[in-house]
């Protein structure tokens, strides 16, 4: 009986899991619940997320994976063997080859740390994946052909940019801005602006409401409710597109340069080939209204957003194997 490919994007804000032939079977926040009295790890994921909204003050959420870089590895190593054991079932027979995206910022030594609990929950064979190369084989570009590539993966804690060609990355960087800072941007401008405490989860739901990067002739608004800085008290007031396009500006300038900064160091040759084929998005940060458009103007090259950008990275991680096997 054949073994499953299993994909596994580590990511900053949500953990994804793809098997072969059976799609994305996992998709849970990169977060634990820990017991400050007994310190344990209580439960991870989704169950975490919401334990850690309605518990007591012993309950404290760890989020082992931040801004591209494992902080704590012993907690990513748990969550890893509790996510493969969850997407495996008990219908395999033959142990699965188990490929990990992993964060652009991680050591050799987490490297092997990630290795080692994928082995540990049973992998046969593990391969390890850059997030620029996962993204270009999910956006479904042949990364085995000697030609430029460039792929853009914003996703929540790192933004990774990557000329890719004959299968690995010829110039690349990582820089440690992306949807996260785009939400943590919304937070103080409304903090400051309107005197208003608001959470992650409604920053974001802001971002991809009325959030924009492109000059709009449209504005558009929305109604949200906090807690005033002040009173302490609720409050309610409303935002307007062009206000939250003013507040990410600083977070969308250093991804524009850091784009620029690769497009700067690429080969003539490969350059060519990415005036020929463009710039693709993908990561779940792509998803900022206006982005592409954006990009295009101030590179003066095509940018198309990948179909389903937020998953890109899962799926070309799921694909890996297969994608090695027609490289030897």
């Amino acid at each position: 009986m054949a073994s499953v490919d299993i994909g596994i994007d580590l990511g900053t804000s949500s953990i994804l899991v793809y098997a072969a032939g059976r799609g994305i079977v996992l998709k849970e926040p990169s977060v634990a619940a820990y017991d400050k009295d007994s310190g344990k790890v209580v439960a991870i994921g989704e169950e975490a997320r919401q334990m850690i909204q309605k518990t007591q003050g012993n309950i404290i959420a760890i989020h082992p994976l931040r801004q591209g870089v494992i902080a704590d590895y012993s907690i990513t190593e748990m969550m890893l063997k509790y996510f493969i054991l969850r997407a495996m079932g008990r219908r395999t027979f033959r142990k699965p080859r188990i490929t990990i995206c992993t964060p652009s910022g991680i050591t050799e030594v987490e490297k092997m740390a990630v290795e080692q609990a994928a082995y540990q929950a049973g992998a046969r064979e593990v391969f390890l994946i850059e997030s620029p190369i996962a993204a270009a084989v999910g956006a479904g570009i042949d990364i085995k052909r000697p030609c430029g590539n460039m792929i853009v993966d914003i996703g929540g804690g790192t933004s990774d940019m990557a000329i890719i060609s004959l299968g690995s990355t010829v110039v690349s960087h990582s820089i440690k801005v992306a949807g996260s800072n785009f939400d943590e941007a919304i937070m103080r401008h409304v903090r400051k602006n309107h005197n208003l405490f608001i959470g992650e989860q409604l920053a974001e739901s802001i971002k991809m409401n009325i959030g924009t990067v492109w000059d709009e002739p449209e504005v558009r608004t929305m109604e949200v409710k906090g807690r005033n800085v002040i009173t302490g008290l609720p409050q309610v007031t409303t935002l307007t597109s062009v206000e939250i396009r003013q507040a990410m500006r600083d977070c969308t300038i250093q991804i524009l340069d850091a784009i620029r900064h690769v497009l700067e160091q690429t080969p003539p040759e490969l350059a060519a080939d990415i005036v020929n084929r463009g710039i693709v998005l993908t990561g779940g940060g792509a998803l900022i209204n206006g982005l592409e458009n954006l990009v295009e103007q101030k590179t003066g090259i095509n940018t198309l957003l990948s179909e389903e950008p937020m998953f890109a990275a899962v799926v070309g991680t799921g694909r890996y194997a297969k994608v090695q096997d027609e490289m030897k």
